[in-house]
């Protein structure tokens, strides 16, 4: 056994708790004890590193080790474990109750809030830089397709209002915002903003 993995501890604590804990958990044969000494003797250490890997936490991983044990002791089937089944549930055993404890501390840690807290203005850095790179790629474009745009991304309005406003047919407005998006995004690519 490791000098870390406190074994005398850990067995003390679970004699303590057989025998002091009530509910007749203490009412086990001798098999039954030496079944608990030999888990306890061929698993506690290996157990212990493994609680240590995932907690990082010595108090906490000899507590896992000792729970887990205790577990084992009172499981009515213990006998009926080989050595390599009593060894996976003894893992994940241990797993299982390392998550329980991470849960249950990240509920105790979580706090409600009355009122949300108000979005954060930010950084507007990168929206006026957008805008002025879209701007000057607009600035490129023929005026008849900077207007079929403007009206229609800007203004938000729709096909046949801009028709009606231009006084052109449809086909043509249609005709005009195909090609200026089309130049247009060829401009935000040369300049780096968009992806071909």
């Amino acid at each position: 056994m490791p000098t870390d993995y406190n074994s005398r501890a850990v067995a003390a604590a679970l004699a303590r708790r057989r025998h002091g804990g009530g509910k007749g958990v203490g009412r086990g044969s001798g098999q039954r004890e030496t079944a608990l000494r030999e888990l306890h003797d061929r698993h506690a250490s290996e157990l212990w590193r493994f609680a240590m890997r995932l907690t990082h936490d010595r108090q906490l991983s000899e507590d896992i080790v000792q729970e887990v044990l205790l577990r084992a002791w009172m499981d009515p089937s213990l006998g009926q474990h080989d050595q390599a089944e009593a060894r996976s549930w003894l893992f994940t055993a241990s797993r299982n109750l390392i998550i329980d404890r991470w849960r249950s501390a990240a509920s105790q840690h979580e706090q409600r809030m009355e009122d949300p807290p108000e979005e954060s203005a930010g950084d507007a850095t990168s929206v006026v830089l957008d805008r002025w790179l879209i701007a000057e790629a607009l600035a490129c474009l023929p005026t008849e397709q900077r207007s079929v745009i403007n009206a229609a991304y800007y203004q938000g309005r729709s096909i046949a209002d801009i028709s009606a406003r231009l006084r052109s047919p449809v086909g043509t407005v249609k005709s005009r915002l195909h090609y200026g998006l089309k130049t247009l995004r060829l401009a935000l690519q040369e300049k780096g903003v968009t992806r071909p």
